[in-house]
């Protein structure tokens, strides 16, 4: 985890990003002024995004100046307008106001909501900060990464599934996982629940798009757990359960895969069964440590005793002894021999 500097958003910029969820607003500069993040300009939308950027973001770019700008997409996600993170920091700028900028970039995501923010883009000239620049930027890391021996197996086993014949002759073949990309919605969610702010994620499998998407990251009580369990749909949660045990209070992130009977199609069941491995390494991967993985069919299962007995089994101490069980009656005094003495 970064380095935070402990500036925070004061009550003007936190009313800016609560009236910024209702959709008007473009585009939020912020500046750190007096040790805390300020609302420094504000731009309502006018027109589609890609004509209002240049308009509104250029006037706001001071060549020497650092700041923040929060510009909302067009495009929408589950949780709302999807947003762009764009950081000034110039070339020019001191040592000072760059350590600054860089550790309060966290803070200021975490107080927006990071699950809202679709894109980043850093730049440290304002040649970079135009339209231009972010298809520029957009270009520069669209290159495919190079593939992992396991992902161009994954590869070659999808082309070797099209057009094959299944007949009572063919041999059953197991997959190791099926890696999906999560959103950046998903991603941002699950690193923003280590952090506290959601205490219950839950996903789903696009299954046109072969992504794993983000449908619900809110705080939760254990009592309302269970009606958020789908009965006709397969879903991943996550959930944090705050409890105590032996005098210890514990916050433990509990993985659920639900899969409501027989009522999801196979290519369903298959999907989110080969997928659930990977996307727990993901999970793994962004620094939430899992404290147990459940399976469940039903949401009523969820209540506070089995999530207890399931993450502290009771352990038995001693173990009762086997009694021998006694002889049959009346079977006469034991046979004694003697031992056979050397010749």
């Amino acid at each position: 985890m970064s380095h935070q500097t402990g500036i925070t958003a004061n009550e003007k910029l936190l009313r800016v990003f609560g009236k910024s969820k209702e959709g008007k607003l473009r585009l939020i500069k912020i500046s750190i002024e007096n040790e805390e993040l300020t609302c420094t300009g504000m731009q309502e939308v006018k027109k589609d995004w890609e004509k209002d950027y240049d308009k509104f973001i250029a006037p706001l770019i001071e060549e020497n100046t650092p700041c923040y700008i929060l510009y909302r997409l067009d495009e929408k996600t589950s949780l709302g307008h999807a947003w762009l993170l764009l950081s000034y920091v110039p070339e020019t700028a001191t040592i000072r106001q760059k350590m600054l900028y860089a550790s309060t970039k966290a803070t200021l995501k975490l107080e927006f909501g990071s699950s809202h923010i679709k894109e980043e883009l850093h730049a440290t000239t304002k040649d970079e900060t135009t339209l231009q620049g972010y298809y520029r930027n957009k270009k520069n890391f669209a290159a495919p990464a190079p593939l992992t021996s396991r992902e161009e197996e994954l590869n070659e086993i999808k082309k070797t599934e099209v057009n094959t014949d299944i007949s009572t002759d063919t041999r059953h073949q197991t997959l190791g996982g099926i890696n999906f990309p999560l959103t950046e919605a998903a991603s941002n969610a699950i690193k923003d629940a280590t952090h506290g702010l959601h205490d219950y994620l839950q996903f789903k499998i696009d299954l046109q798009n072969e992504i794993i998407e983000l449908v619900k990251a809110k705080k939760l009580a254990l009592s309302d757990l269970q009606k958020e369990i789908p009965k006709d749909q397969a879903r991943y949660h996550i959930f944090s359960f705050k409890h105590t045990h032996e005098g210890d209070y514990l916050e433990s992130f509990v993985f659920i895969y639900s899969m409501p009977g027989y009522s999801c199609s196979v290519k369903e069941r298959m999907m989110y069964s080969s997928c659930k491995q990977p996307f727990l390494k993901v999970i793994e991967d962004y620094g939430m440590e899992i404290a147990k993985r459940l399976e469940i069919d039903d949401g009523d299962e969820l209540t506070e005793e089995f999530l207890m007995e399931e993450l502290h089994p009771k352990k038995i101490l001693h173990r009762p002894q086997f009694a021998k069980p006694k002889g049959p009656p009346n079977r006469g005094p034991k046979r004694l021999t003697r031992p056979q003495q050397a010749e």
